[in-house]
């Protein structure tokens, strides 16, 4: 008769005692490495040594996830019986992509953007099969599957993004042209003749081709300048906080090495007329008339605090974070649904322009400058005789918004106000029936500027 043992192993004191069942607990070590690598890119991300670029940014992020990966690599095979040395390679691809950004910053972005998808792909589908055949504790599955979805899904957003962005630049080619400004250069667009220029700014996150219904219409009578701020449009994007000076700053810079003299009508949609208002408190001799179009209201000086702009920037390095999905194609899910009033070639141009992470970015810098922006344009307090023309949306606002826009022409002597009825915020730029109420109150600033008589409301 044949006598099956069971193997023993000897344990400190020379006794016997069954042999014990697999080592460590690799669910445990996956979940560990996996909130180890999302807790590193946090940290690298708003660490004060690490840059605080677009490129940058995202780059130490990569480097936080390397690490995630090298701990699961390194921790498997030192407490477990499973060693999952596949880990390695997203742990080099992540570590080498996030060092080269972090070294040479947006200067090999154009290589990367399109090596880096099909490459991750690959990674993903290598990845796939080696943890079906080497992962065999469910729990760890469980945990990697997710994020090897995610991965794949950011290798198709990241390469179709990719290919959609150099059509786009085919497809829609800049009219106008770009000029420096200081350490980057903003897109610039004039037509028509005559004077005064009117120069026009978008609301928030918006770009010129957004005012494709008004700026046609004002360039039939008179020079019209659209051009695009900082990050949207074809502009590039700047390293400095672009608050409502700067940006008035840029503009003014803009007109001079453009050779666009004045005197100027400035016409401001929503946050735009923030910026126009601080314009012509900057530059008061150089500004002719106003209209602001639905604008955004001025705050007291108590209302924002200063910031110095070499100070760290923690708001900056999240919106750098939140600004790459667009790098992934997330953007162009919501741009897609932008602009669907405007004319065609218009419509086109802003929602492959949004799509963008550099727009995203852009948009929300704005967002965050938002206070001192508010506090910067009540510097205008007093625009004497000036024409100065004012909209309001009738659908939407409610009687404190109507006050307080109504309050606006107390600005100037010589002013007008009107509640456009059945017309939204967006509605007054982007609608073709009333932008032409928005077009028709610009022209009427123009003519009171020609011909010194008042307006009338």
């Amino acid at each position: 008769m044949t006598t099956t043992r069971t193997p023993t192993n000897k344990g400190q004191d020379g006794s016997p005692h069954p042999e014990s069942g697999p080592r460590g607990h690799l669910g445990l070590i996956v979940a560990g490495s996996l909130i180890a690598g999302l807790v590193a890119a946090l940290l690298l991300v708003v660490a004060p040594f690490m840059p605080a670029g677009d490129s940058e940014v995202l780059g130490a992020a990569l480097c936080g996830f390397a690490l995630g990966w090298a701990l699961l690599a390194v921790l498997s095979v030192r407490f477990t019986d499973q060693p999952q040395l596949w880990a390695v390679a997203p742990a080099a691809f992540m570590g080498v992509g996030g060092l080269l950004l972090v070294a040479f910053g947006s200067g090999v972005d154009d290589v990367l953007k399109w090596v880096w998808p099909p490459a991750l792909l690959a990674l993903v589908i290598w990845m796939a099969v080696r943890i079906h055949r080497e992962v065999r504790s469910g729990t760890a599955r469980w945990l990697l599957y997710p994020v090897i979805a995610v991965l794949a899904l950011a290798s198709i957003g990241g390469g179709y993004e990719t290919v959609r962005e150099a059509a786009d630049a085919k497809a829609h080619p800049m009219p106008g042209r770009l000029i420096d400004v200081g350490g980057h250069s903003l897109h610039l667009n004039c037509t028509g003749s005559g004077s005064p220029t009117v120069v026009m700014e978008t609301g928030a996150g918006e770009m010129s081709s957004n005012l494709g219904w008004i700026a046609p219409a004002v360039a039939g009578k008179t020079r019209v300048c659209v051009y695009d701020r900082a990050g949207r449009g074809w502009s590039e994007p700047a390293d400095t906080p672009q608050d409502g000076k700067q940006i008035a700053t840029d503009l003014h810079t803009l007109l001079q090495r453009g050779n666009v003299p004045g005197p100027y009508v400035l016409a401001g949609h929503s946050f735009g007329g923030l910026y126009v208002r601080t314009f012509a408190a900057r530059y008061p001799d150089e500004v002719a008339g106003l209209v602001l179009v639905d604008s955004t209201g001025a705050k007291s000086a108590g209302a924002a605090s200063t910031v110095d702009p070499g100070s760290y920037d923690v708001m900056g390095r999240a919106s750098a974070l939140v600004s790459s999905s667009g790098r992934l194609g997330l953007a162009r899910l919501f741009s897609e649904l932008s602009a669907g009033n405007l004319p065609p070639r218009s419509r086109d141009e802003v929602r492959a322009a949004g799509s963008t992470a550099s727009n995203l970015r852009s948009t929300i810098d704005e967002y965050v400058q938002a206070n001192t922006s508010m506090v910067e344009a009540a510097a205008l307090d007093d625009f004497g005789n000036k024409p100065l023309f004012v909209l309001t949306a009738g659908s939407g606002s409610d009687a404190a918004w109507v006050a307080k826009q109504k309050d606006l022409t107390t600005l100037s002597t010589n002013s007008a106000h009107r509640v456009v009825a059945g017309a939204s915020h967006e509605g007054l730029v982007a609608d073709k029936e009333y932008a032409a109420v928005t077009t028709q109150a610009i022209l009427d600033v123009v003519d009171s500027v020609r011909s010194a008589r008042p307006l009338v409301g």
